[in-house]
């Protein structure tokens, strides 16, 4: 069965939420200290790059509308494909400098 375009989305701001929620109250440290933490904010930005790939295919318009959307899928890649050279203070800027463009504004 094939997902619509809401799915996508809410897959989207659901990572976002667990990566925000797996953080919360830690430091740089404690993120690059802790492989569980790490792993599952890794695992949660792959799920937001694949949500957005479908996105891509089934609404290029919308996909269009999201800032920095093909950014966010190239960080996916590289988590995927180039694990051993991920970065871990690159990831925690992405997660305080970025993550925030993918939360709903009507929350």
């Amino acid at each position: 069965m094939r997902r619509d375009i809401k799915a996508f989305l809410i897959d989207v701001v659901e990572a976002t939420d667990a990566i925000l929620e797996a953080v919360n109250g830690i430091k740089l440290d404690d993120y690059c200290n802790s492989r569980l933490i790490r792993s599952s904010v890794e695992r949660e930005f792959i799920i937001i790059g694949a949500a957005l790939t479908n996105l891509s295919r089934l609404n290029n318009d919308l996909f269009t509308r999201i800032q920095n959307a093909q950014r966010i899928i190239s960080f996916r890649n590289k988590l995927t494909h180039e694990y051993v050279k991920v970065d871990n203070t690159l990831v925690w800027g992405v997660i305080q400098s970025y993550l925030q463009i993918l939360e709903p504004t009507d929350r």
